[in-house]
């Protein structure tokens, strides 16, 4: 369960503020390997992302510019990481299968998750720590930690379980429209106004 400065629930002190309904005492990793990066959901992740066309996403998308492609029984939708930069998780629905599309920006990994445990289905936002210098992401319904680059339960009342990896793409814009054209991608209009496009973290 690794070293803890904590208190009769196992919460290391640093994180206890934030997440008073983790159970800190189910984990399977060293608390001295996590950084607090940033506070949780100060990036904010997209729930049940805006759409639009191929043709549309071509107004402001260049032919390299790198999607996470995604298809499920025919149904295709590409993710710009130009926007997922600034949210890292997009929990959307993909024919019928819940899924989480992540990109963590600082080790450039881009893995699609099955968003169910068993009869649950769950909903991931951004922790703002990092482990391994890769994303921790959490889920909103019991709050436990999951590593992104395996998508394990690290921490938490799902410690050690693991979601199902969906088969995805890292590829230019126009191989997926000319792949897909009558696919979808995640627009702009996501919700939140970001600089879409810059890179929060150069330099970093």
């Amino acid at each position: 369960t690794g070293a803890q400065d904590s208190d009769d629930n196992c919460a290391p002190s640093r994180f206890s503020s934030q997440w008073a309904n983790t159970d800190f005492c189910n984990s399977s990793i060293d608390f001295d390997t996590v950084l607090r990066g940033a506070s949780r959901d100060g990036i904010p992740a997209v729930d049940n992302p805006v759409m639009e066309t191929v043709t549309e996403a071509q107004t402001w998308l260049v032919e390299q510019s790198p999607v996470i492609a995604v298809e499920i029984d025919g149904d295709a939708r590409a993710y710009p990481q130009a926007i997922l930069m600034w949210h890292e998780i997009a929990n959307d629905e993909i024919a019928g299968v819940p899924v989480a599309v992540t990109f963590c920006p600082l080790c450039n990994s881009s893995i699609v998750f099955d968003r169910r445990n068993g009869e649950q289905i769950l909903s991931f936002g951004v922790s703002g720590m990092l482990r391994n210098s890769d994303m921790v992401m959490f889920d909103r319904e019991t709050e436990s930690w999951w590593q992104q680059f395996t998508g394990q339960g690290i921490v938490g009342e799902l410690n050690e379980e693991l979601l199902d990896i969906i088969p995805s793409q890292v590829i230019g814009f126009a191989q997926f429209a000319e792949r897909y054209p009558d696919g979808l991608v995640m627009s702009r209009a996501t919700g939140a106004s970001r600089s879409y496009g810059v890179n929060p973290y150069t330099g970093l």
